[in-house]
């Protein structure tokens, strides 16, 4: 599930991606229409944000006074801190104000916040938007912002791509509810599995084959078929998808509680869309973990009362009340827990996975395969190699 983008992005330390407005509006709908009340007399912050670029920031003020807020703020971080380095243009909303400094825009950060109709139409929108420095870089790490986050009620935004484990345990450590973008492989980290395991964090209502287009700075280096993807998409100019991308919350939405329609597994061997399963009319078992092969989220069968190893794009249809977490297969995760004393680690030899440049299901010879590269099915000399897998198994 390699990403250009997102590779190009770790390489010249690029974290300036910007979400769409409509991609935030689909995704803010989800958690409205499961409970209307979910933002109302909340103080919500867009720690990673600034007006002049965001789209968050436009969104929930301009929807401040329909979800019911009680305030909104947002933090700026400054150009001159920011590792991928782009020319500073300040814009008119900024330099219109009297406290506005040159100097000091390239080296501070900015708080803005919206709690009361200060233009005195009756309404509170984007237009009553207030805004001074912050005394540091507007960094989220900093004092000033962390106090600024004990204070919230919601927090939502795009963090940086290379910051997204800190910024996920910044959120955690202070119990706070939150919704932010991420990369979809980020679900195997050892700091983001445990808290999908334990239900304390899940997907957001966008699903994994929505594509998600983002804003880019100027000159930034951008794959051409993902940019003429984006221009598909009506984004012309300096815009990329990113098609691995998705939401990470601990907000309810209703899509998350809808179970996935399954056959048995006679039914899958007879109607399965995928040739290998209806082809072979067999699940495989792992070689030394008590648990199935199923490469499929439309595949897993109804009627299998075991542990299944999942593709970790299951997690985006998961229904907490269909099935239970048991663990994935990365050596960080150790061993399962009493209930499943199986080795969790579908390894050779149990020693640390290393990184394979071979295609999911390849069938090689064992004597050429790296220790610790995850396998199933060893048969003499053969074996098949999977990507990570979640293991899951029926709602007991």
């Amino acid at each position: 599930m390699a990403n250009t983008n997102l590779a190009n992005a770790k390489t010249a330390k690029n974290d300036e991606f910007y979400t769409q407005y409509a991609d935030i509006q689909k995704e803010i709908n989800a958690y409205l229409e499961y409970n209307p009340d979910v933002f109302r007399d909340k103080t919500v912050l867009l720690p990673c944000d600034d007006p002049e670029w965001s789209n968050f920031t436009k969104f929930f003020a301009q929807n401040f006074q329909l979800f019911g807020l009680k305030k909104l703020i947002s933090t700026s971080y400054a150009p001159e801190s920011k590792k991928y380095k782009m020319p500073y243009q300040p814009t008119l909303f900024e330099t219109s104000q009297p406290h506005y400094n040159l100097d000091k825009s390239k080296t501070h950060g900015k708080i803005f916040e919206l709690e009361r109709d200060i233009t005195g139409d009756g309404r509170i929108n984007i237009d009553d938007l207030e805004w001074k420095y912050l005394e540091g870089d507007g960094d989220f790490r900093s004092k000033e912002v962390t106090k600024l986050r004990d204070e919230a009620d919601i927090i939502i935004t795009n963090p940086p791509f290379s910051l997204f484990r800190e910024f996920l345990a910044w959120m955690m450590n202070a119990n706070k509810r939150f919704l932010i973008i991420g990369n979809m492989n980020a679900i195997t980290y050892k700091e983001v599995f445990p808290p999908i395991q334990n239900n304390l964090m899940w997907l957001g209502a966008t699903g994994f084959v929505t594509d998600m287009v983002f804003g880019v700075p100027e000159g930034t280096v951008v794959k051409e078929s993902d940019k003429a993807k984006a221009e598909r998409l009506g984004y012309i100019g300096n815009y990329t998808r990113l098609g691995n991308s998705c939401w990470f919350t601990n907000i309810d939405h209703g899509r998350r509680h809808q179970p996935i329609k399954l056959m048995t597994a006679a039914e899958n061997y007879k109607h399965s869309r995928h040739k290998d399963i209806k082809a072979h009319k067999e699940y495989k078992q792992y070689d030394n973990c008590n648990a199935i092969e199923v490469p499929y989220t439309d595949a897993i069968p109804s009627d299998y009362e075991g542990v299944m190893g999942v593709p970790i794009s299951f997690l985006d249809k998961y229904c907490p009340e269909q099935f239970d977490i048991v663990g994935i297969t990365k050596t960080w995760y150790g061993f399962a827990n009493k209930i499943y004393p199986d080795q969790i680690q579908v390894s050779k030899d149990g020693k640390q996975s290393k990184v394979s440049k071979l295609n999911d299901g390849a069938t090689i010879k064992l004597s050429d395969v790296p220790e610790g590269d995850t396998y199933y099915i060893v048969n003499d000399e053969l074996f098949t190699q999977v990507y990570a897998r979640v293991l899951i198994c029926k709602k007991q």
